[in-house]
């Protein structure tokens, strides 16, 4: 009884407040409110968004023959990655859009696009491959020294195989290039022994046997050439 008695002179108390307050109840309540139509028609809008956008460079995608022009190939992915910004999509796009650049010979652009997505995505889902196109568009402007680093970066911090390894490879052939071999077949030899009966571990086994061939004995590693596999298969 006595809780039932508390419970009701509560209730009084607060129905005065509420009463001398209404103004301020009716406003809170319609905040509220507000907010929560406005979080609601927010994450519509970037579902709806995000659809359009897979609509859109699937379309892209369908649509363009095959002996189309790669500038404006290029320019097609960045305009949708710049209209329909935020979303997975345009990532994905911005991406193609650097790779495409790439392909057409310009290094430049393609790696200021690259580094683009990095600064915007770090850690994002095309994070690694975007470090390797930054990494593989030095390469190619025959910087080599930051090509090394930009390498390096990629084998040290992402965690893709295959964006690793092929970061392994290139980076081997810099070093075959610099006259470190041991380096060099030692990234070949890691590449062999992560991807056995596969054509990049084919090929990296079959350098660094090479490579080991060349080296004194004194630098050699205490792993024998034997423990390569070399596939027969294509």
């Amino acid at each position: 009884m006595q809780a039932q008695d508390v419970a009701t002179t509560y209730f009084f108390k607060s129905w005065s407040w509420i009463e001398a307050n209404t103004k301020q109840v009716v406003i809170g309540a319609g905040i509220i409110v507000v907010a929560t139509v406005l979080v609601s028609y927010y994450f519509w809008r970037q579902n709806e968004q995000a659809i359009t956008a897979g609509q859109a460079l699937t379309q892209l995608l369908v649509s363009t023959p095959p002996n189309s022009d790669a500038g404006q190939l290029a320019d097609a992915y960045l305009k949708i990655a710049a209209d329909y910004s935020g979303t997975p999509t345009a990532e994905r796009a911005l991406v193609l859009g650097a790779t495409t650049l790439f392909e057409s010979g310009k290094y430049t652009e393609a790696q200021a696009q690259f580094q683009k997505y990095l600064d915007i995505h770090p850690g994002s889902t095309f994070s690694a491959p975007a470090a390797l196109g930054l990494a593989t568009c030095l390469d190619a402007q025959g910087k080599t020294g930051p090509a090394a680093d930009a390498y390096q970066r990629v084998i040290s911090s992402f965690s893709d195989p295959n964006s690793v390894d092929a970061a392994k490879f290139a980076l081997a052939k810099i070093d075959e290039q610099r006259g470190k071999f041991a380096d060099a077949a030692n990234l070949y030899q890691e590449i062999a022994r992560n991807n056995p009966n596969s054509p990049i571990g084919s090929e990296a086994a079959f350098h660094a046997i090479q490579l080991r061939a060349k080296l004194p004995p004194t630098t050699t590693s205490s792993t024998p050439p034997s423990s390569f596999h070399l596939s027969t298969k294509p």
